[in-house]
């Protein structure tokens, strides 16, 4: 059984430290912004399974990099594992991380994320299933799996439709990008502290010898709100009815007929350029996932990862944005079928079992 005498673990990639009442995770795989590898993933796990009896008050996850808390995962290795038709990696991969989202949603003492840079992806998925979501003035937020031919997971399926109106689904469609307003708005951050005033918490907690509620402990060290009006704030109500539309082609036609014309060819000229298959599963599987539990939303969105890694548009999809960041994909016709009335997800006959020729540079680039 782990004790709160110092811990320290692989200082590359994670590091952590229990002391007082308090355990500290680090990612520190600061050249890569820490993109999420299967081990990084596994040495969070274990760590937080390790301190689980461990007389703590809370944990804190924290970041190394002075530019990202977490950019996600490790998008080109899965890429790559996928063109050598290498599907035990990526599947371990992706059940490593969902269990990892439910140990954190499920555990016994409060999850802190100190939200200080760059939050996206699998990074939401450390963040978003915690009770405490810090963000500085720094922070900033996005689900941008459509625009790699991917779509929302990490138990993004439980955790978007539970955000007020349809402010979820536009954010797992679209993509869009939340500085700490928006992320307060909307819910996925729930405390706003300054980047210079982070450590006060940590040290706040560690030095505590009377119980004092976290939530006390936040309120105490955070500051006003950030500076700037939130812009989901301000386009809500168009958000909510032109998202809240039951398919695709309607929330098309709704953003055509929206008053707000700038923000509507804006955000439709972003569904322009995004996967529509991507587009198509986000769509269902938020739909579905308002209805689920956590472990069944990540049990289904397991099973459409092991397939969309194998279509040519996240193939495609990682090639234009992290390879040749040409930033110009070109989308197939999607493979995606809906689910059947069991929640298997359902493909076409020539869809995602064949693997793409490598593209060049995939092998060899670092994310």
């Amino acid at each position: 059984m782990t004790t709160t005498a110092d811990i320290i673990a692989d200082p590359e990639t994670v590091q952590s430290r229990a002391r007082g009442r308090l355990g500290t995770i680090t990612l520190a795989r600061v050249g890569a912004l820490n993109a999420l590898t299967t081990e990084m993933v596994e040495r969070i796990g274990n760590t937080l399974a390790d301190w689980q009896s461990a007389g703590l008050a809370a944990v804190v996850l924290r970041s190394a990099s002075p530019k990202a808390f977490c950019a996600g995962g490790d998008i080109r290795t899965i890429a790559r594992h996928s063109q050598a038709g290498d599907e035990v990696s990526s599947a371990r991969f992706f059940s490593t991380e969902y269990e990892l989202n439910a140990r954190i949603a499920e555990y016994p003492v409060p999850i802190m994320s100190f939200i200080d840079g760059i939050c996206m992806g699998g990074g939401l998925g450390l963040s978003a299933h915690g009770r405490f979501r810090v963000v500085t003035e720094n922070a900033l937020l996005a689900m941008p799996e459509t625009s790699i031919g991917f779509f929302p997971d990490i138990g993004a399926s439980y955790f978007l439709p539970r955000l007020p109106g349809a402010l979820g689904t536009y954010l797992g469609l679209t993509g869009a990008q939340l500085g700490p307003a928006d992320a307060l708005y909307c819910g996925l951050a729930t405390h706003f502290v300054a980047s210079t005033r982070l450590g006060g918490i940590a040290a706040a907690i560690e030095q505590d010898r009377s119980g004092r509620p976290i939530e006390e402990i936040l309120r105490s060290l955070g500051g006003p709100s950030p500076v700037g009006e939130s812009e989901l704030a301000r386009h809500r109500a168009d958000i909510d009815w032109c998202f809240g539309a039951p398919t695709l082609p309607e929330i098309q036609a709704r953003l055509a007929a929206t008053v707000d014309q700038e923000w509507a060819a804006k955000t439709r000229h972003t569904l322009a350029r995004l996967s529509p298959q991507s587009l198509q599963i986000t769509l269902e599987l938020l739909t579905r996932g308002s209805q689920q539990s956590l472990r069944e939303c990540l049990a289904a969105e397991l099973e459409v990862a092991r397939e969309v890694i194998k279509t040519p548009d996240f193939i495609e999809g990682v090639r234009a944005a992290l390879v040749d960041k040409d930033r110009s994909p070109s989308w197939g016709t999607s493979r995606f079928e809906g689910f059947s009335p069991t929640g298997e997800p359902r493909w076409r006959s020539d869809g995602p079992a064949t693997h793409p020729a490598p593209t060049k540079g995939i092998e060899n680039r670092n994310v």
